[in-house]
Parts: C-alpha cells; structure tokens; sequence
C-alpha cells in the first residue's frame, strides 16, 4: 500500500529546493521588500551608515588597558580605602597594573602598552572612561549592553538597527555576526538574538573558515527538469500555505530567509572571499601569523561586509577570553596579541577607503575589572566603572569622556549609562531612540525602554 504524503512531510522533504525557487524567480523580478530586507529612512540625517561592534566577551581590564591610575601603583599590595572597597568583598588588596601607559597623536590620548598598533589611530578614537552597569554576573550584563536591559529574552541592538533602518543591499542581510571558529561565546546565539521581533531582523552568522554560509547550495546538481517541476509545485504548496496562516511571523521569517539565502548564492561567497585582497592587506590584518589570523579574517570580512551596504556586524570571540579571575596580565596579554593588530588594520583600512567617516566601531565588553585584586593576581568582575572606545562614523576622536576616581572603582564624572551608549550610537545612524519603537503587548517598546538617556554630545558635535 502507498503510504499517503501529508502536506508537512511533502515540505519537509521538499523545502530544500525552494532556495532554488526564489532564485529563479528573482533573476527576473524585484526582492520582496518586507521585514529586515527592505531599506528604511532614518529619522534625521546620518552621520553613519553602518556599525561595527567589536565584542570583547569577559569584560576588558580598563585600569590596565585604557584608563591609567597611579594610585594603582603608589597603594599596590595594601588594603583599598572604603570608596574603592568591593561590595561582596571577593577581592582583597589593591593590584597595581602590569603595564604602563603612554600618550599617544596629536591629542595626547593615553593607552597602556599593552597595545602597539591601536594607539597609532588614538587621534580617531574617543574613550569613555565613565562607563557603569547594573549587574555584575556576566549573563545580565551581557543582555544589558547588548539588548539594553538585563532580563534575557530581547533584541539585540543589531536587531534594532536592522527593524529600522533595513538592508542597503537586497543580497545581503543588514545584520551580520562573525562568531570565532573556535566557538561561540558565552551566552550563544542570545547575543544576536531578534528576542519578540519578527526572527526576519536577528543576526545571521557568517562563517570565516570553509564555507561562509551553508547549505546554499545542493551538494548535488540536479537537472533542470527536476528543479523546475519541484519549483512549480513547491510555488503553489507554500502561497497556498502561506495564505492560509496571514499573521505567523515565524512563517513569514522562514520565507524571507529563503529568499535572502536564493541572494546569497550570486553574492555571499563574493563578498566574503578575501583571497581577492591583495597580499599586503592580508598582511595588515596579520592574516600571515597564527596568533592574528582567526581575528583579523573576521576583521577583514566586516570591512568587505560594510563596503557592501550591510547595516551591523558583530564580531564575537569563543567563551570569554577576557574574563581573567587568574593572571591577569598575563591573560590580558594573550588576547591583546590577538586582536590588537587587527583592529588597527581595519581602522587603517576603513580610513584609506574613505569609509571609516561612515562606518561607526565600537570596543568593548560587558564591564571592567577590580583595582583590587582576586586570587592574588586576578581581577573579578566590575560593572561601576568602565571603559570602551567608539571611533568613526563621525565620533571626534583624540578625547577622553567622563572618568573614574582615583582607583578606578566607580565612574565619577560624566558618568555614562548603556542606555547613553545605545542612544549615541542610534544618533549617529541617524534614528532617534524615542522615536524607534516596536508596539507589543499595549506598549510601545525601545532599546533603551523607559530610561532617559543623555546623548555623547561632546562626542558627536
């Protein structure tokens, strides 16, 4: 007896062809401009078109990194004062830092030496020494300074930017994530997660060895009679489906990515292809020394990403390589080796391309680290006080905004909320954070939800 073919097992065994469906379709029409596809005007006019976030997962050491205290190194090794006291007393007595600052341009900008090449761009790029947080677990703070608040199950910024700005480039999705090779970072996928949007505006990830996205193609070509009868009758089952169910938005995604993955066959593997780079940019991004390797293939894929009109790529390193509870010079070392040369190299690059004045970069992780330190030479974790630098997409660079006290413990001048981070970069995209809002359950939601944040005036001009 013939067994009967139920509907969901015929798109079940068919669905793989309806990439090939819509690519056939939209060699001769016009992309469905719907969902994150379709480009958007900003609220005002942009200062940028793109962001860049270079995600540094574990919380960087900013008294060891960007923000110099020499009370660090007169009281080292004694008992911190009561203001620089660690609230759930998990770190003793104050670490001095293992590294040594110096100015850098024409603006006297100061990094610690633990970096060689970014402080060549310091004239670009502007520090904020006055960042807090309000969580010091790395989940919440993670789900704070990438969706704004620290509940989990929201979306991400890059969704954000996506719902609404749209995709400058109907081949490619506005919103990228390069996760590392070696795998994804804590949290998962939930840091480029559409949360209650419609799935259509989450982050797709990009892969940086092998195939940069998969299953585009069928591994075995089929015939053209067989693609075209499966395309004729795969046409009429999911207009009749899709019909049928108006309002699912986890449908309408399904669709839509299928029509973006149809795209991506013509231009996906061109876009990410850096053996089309010359031999010297590969060698500026540190492409030719294993240690810079992984980060600077993915450094050089967010450049050629941006070129091409995507909206908002995130690159992420495995677990959280910051997070340096032990040894801590030693650890902040190792990752700086890692993503120091090609973080200067995309700067360079992006500025000799005349793109750097539109593409905004953002540095940093999810909070700091303790003056006083953990486990003899570690640092926990710090959300009171913080640093992270933006350059480009028309932040003036060679400053510093806000500050710490005197030990670096809590942020004490112009003190700078994730909210006033998200706001300014919002700004500078051109979408005003009140005004970008997505109507759920009654309520109309923001990134930056029912706080009031101040924009980095002296920042943006």
């Amino acid at each position: 007896m013939t067994e009967r073919l139920s509907r969901r097992k015929l798109l079940t065994t068919l669905g793989g062809g309806f990439g090939g469906l819509v690519l056939a379709s939209m060699l001769d029409a016009q992309p469905t401009p719907s969902l994150a596809r379709r480009a958007t005007e900003p609220h005002f006019a942009p200062k940028a078109r793109a962001v860049i976030q270079l995600f540094m997962h574990g919380g960087p050491s900013h008294v060891d990194l960007l923000d110099p205290k020499p009370m660090l190194d007169r009281y080292d090794g004694q008992p911190p004062p009561r203001e620089a006291e660690d609230d759930e007393r998990l770190t003793g007595n104050l670490l001095k830092s293992a590294f040594r600052y110096r100015k850098h341009g024409q603006s006297g900008l100061e990094f610690s030496d633990a970096f060689q090449h970014i402080p060549r761009h310091a004239d670009k790029i502007a520090v904020i020494r006055s960042m807090f947080t309000e969580h010091r677990n790395h989940e919440q703070a993670l789900w704070m300074m990438h969706t704004g608040m620290i509940v989990a199950g929201r979306p991400s910024i890059g969704t954000w930017v996506a719902y609404g700005l749209g995709s400058e480039n109907q081949n490619l999705p506005a919103y990228v994530v390069l996760p590392d090779p070696r795998g994804l970072p804590v949290d998962g996928i939930r840091n480029w997660s559409s949360g209650w949007m419609p799935p259509a505006y989450q982050g797709m990830q990009f892969r940086s060895e092998g195939m940069p996205v998969l299953n585009l193609r069928p591994r075995t070509p089929r015939p053209a009679g067989v693609d075209a009868g499966r395309m004729d009758l795969l046409e009429q089952l999911n207009r009749q489906h899709r019909e049928a169910r108006p309002d699912e938005l986890e449908l309408d995604a399904r669709i839509a990515n299928f029509e973006m993955a149809a795209r991506m066959q013509l231009s996906a593997g061109d876009a990410l292809d850096i053996n089309q780079e010359s031999q010297a940019t590969q060698r500026l991004y540190g492409l030719d020394n294993p240690t810079t390797r992984g980060y600077g293939v993915r450094c050089l894929m967010a450049r050629r990403l941006v070129e091409r009109g995507v909206r908002f790529v995130q690159l992420f390193m495995a677990g959280q390589p910051w997070d340096t509870h032990n040894n801590n010079a030693a650890q902040t070392r190792n990752v700086v080796a890692q993503t120091d040369q090609p973080v200067a190299a995309l700067l360079t690059d992006l500025a000799n391309r005349g793109l750097l004045d539109s593409t905004l970069i953002f540095w940093g992780g999810e909070f700091g680290r303790t003056p006083g330190a953990q486990n003899r030479d570690g640092r926990d974790h710090h959300p009171y006080g913080f640093s992270v630098w933006l350059a480009g997409g028309g932040i003036h660079g060679g400053q510093v905004h806000g500050a710490t006290d005197d030990f670096g413990y809590h942020a004490r001048i112009d003190r700078t909320s994730v909210a006033d981070l998200h706001a300014t970069m919002l700004h500078q995209l051109g979408l005003d954070y009140a005004r970008l809002a997505y109507h759920r359950h009654g309520r109309d939601e923001r990134l930056t939800d029912v706080q009031q944040p101040r924009l980095l005036r002296r920042l943006i001009g």
